[in-house]
């Protein structure tokens, strides 16, 4: 059995619910990321995994604007866009300042943020996400 997701559990679960496979799986992938950049900054050191988080974020981020639609990312959904943003903005903040208090503070947001974003445009259709 696989190991639950330990960043972005809800995300997960609002891609899984959605059946948005290409969201679940970058969301997959970023967790794993997650945990890698997590190791490293409780253990201080600068490997790879640190810094790799950063381009996974983007793919999920630009996964889910294409599941949601283009158009409903930059209209309707433009404030969950910016609070993904922001987030994505203050987790890699908080990567290149080594602080791994604000990283998962961050996470949090971010984990809601790209949840809210599946849940709301699945909701807008009264469908899975097409």
């Amino acid at each position: 059995m696989a190991k639950p997701p330990t960043f972005l559990p809800l995300t997960v679960d609002a891609a899984r619910h959605a059946q948005a496979t290409v969201v679940l799986h970058r969301a997959v992938e970023t967790d794993r990321a997650a945990a890698d950049c997590w190791a490293s900054l409780l253990a201080g050191c600068t490997s790879t995994g640190r810094w790799g988080l950063g381009p996974r974020l983007r793919r999920l981020s630009e996964a889910t604007s294409q599941e949601v639609g283009t158009r409903w990312w930059s209209a309707e959904g433009a404030s969950h866009r910016r609070r993904v943003a922001r987030a994505q903005a203050e987790i890699e903040d908080s990567i290149a300042e080594g602080d791994g208090q604000e990283f998962a503070r961050a996470f949090v947001g971010y984990d809601h943020a790209m949840a809210s974003a599946v849940v709301c445009a699945e909701q807008r259709t009264g469908s899975p996400t097409a």
